[in-house]
């Protein structure tokens, strides 16, 4: 597809010191100006300062500049203000006010993860060895920037925005609730869910495999027990395990492997899932506070004095 990548997001904080030695912590490299970076993706988190949490900005990376050019013609048919070069187009979702930004960059490149052998019933590929992931040591490190979940008041118009203008593609549905949008051949990149308030959800940090998520939790919750929010389990709408910590600011992190991809778009058949469906296949049930975080209130009354 022409677009390839989700580059980077931009969310404000309270707090950008302690929000910044959190990711530190969460295996994300501080660069000398402030940005977050991944083993892979290279700069992709910046932090800025913001009465309340919210998310700022986001960039997609695309293929060449005819790509920018169709997209400024599309976001021009829905009358919306585009901002455009030969390399670069940028414009607001109207809904959320997030600051969406197209530029030809290049593609990331990931080197394999090392093979994970596993023992099965009547199997055993791992041979006479103990299993790999018992014997690694050091700080998990995320290998890109995976997705970001955005709470929108208007839904429909948010999705309608980021595939009919950005030119994201539509890998599964929830009616009325959310929407699964790739930039990439992974299964989703955006996800824009219904709610009360504009908000950022969580973002999503790939790392090898299982292993690595329980790890890298492990040693989040060490001294933080109170980082904990969901997990571990497996999604059933994208496939992914999960595990879901949160940020000194209130937003949710999650480590994440094995997401769904879509190498041929020809394969692959969108489908429209029932909320209670979608959420995951296994693992503890979702508590109350992913899915209303605990904040919300404050940030609905927050919004509400902003008019």
């Amino acid at each position: 597809m022409a677009l390839h990548r989700l580059s980077s997001v931009t969310i404000g904080v309270p707090d950008v010191d302690a929000t910044t030695r959190y990711y530190e912590e969460f295996g994300l490299t501080r660069e000398d100006d402030g940005w977050l970076s991944t083993a892979d993706g290279g700069r992709q988190l910046r932090l800025v300062a913001s009465p309340a949490r919210q998310l700022v900005a986001l960039s997609i990376g695309a293929e060449n500049p005819d790509d920018i050019g169709a997209i400024e013609s599309r976001l021009r048919r829905l009358d919306l203000k585009a901002d455009a070069s030969d390399t670069r187009v940028a414009a607001v979702e109207p809904i959320t006010g997030v600051q969406v930004e197209v530029t030809v960059t290049p593609r990331i490149e990931q080197p394999e993860a090392p093979a994970t052998a596993y023992n099965g019933p009547g199997r055993t590929d791992r041979g006479t060895g103990r299993a790999p992931g018992i014997l690694r040591e050091g700080r998990v490190r995320p290998r890109k920037l995976g997705h970001v979940v955005i709470g929108s008041t208007d839904q429909e118009a948010s999705q309608r925005f980021f595939a009919e203008g950005i030119g994201l593609k539509i890998s599964d549905e929830v009616p009325g609730l959310s929407s699964f949008m790739r930039c990439s051949t992974e299964h989703h990149n955006i996800l824009v869910s219904s709610a009360p308030v504009n908000f950022v959800h969580h973002t999503s940090w790939q790392v090898d495999d299982v292993d690595e998520i329980g790890r890298g939790a492990t040693a989040m919750l060490r001294e933080h027990p109170e980082r904990h929010i969901w997990g571990l389990g497996r999604h059933h709408v994208g496939s992914n395990f999960f595990w879901y910590l949160k940020d000194p600011a209130g937003n949710f992190s999650e480590y994440y492997s094995d997401m769904d991809c879509v190498v041929d778009d020809a394969l692959w058949k969108p489908e429209v899932w029932e909320a209670a469906k979608s959420l995951f296949s296994w693992g503890p049930p979702p508590p109350p506070s992913f899915l209303q975080p605990e904040d919300l209130a404050a940030l609905m009354a927050g919004a509400h004095s902003a008019r």
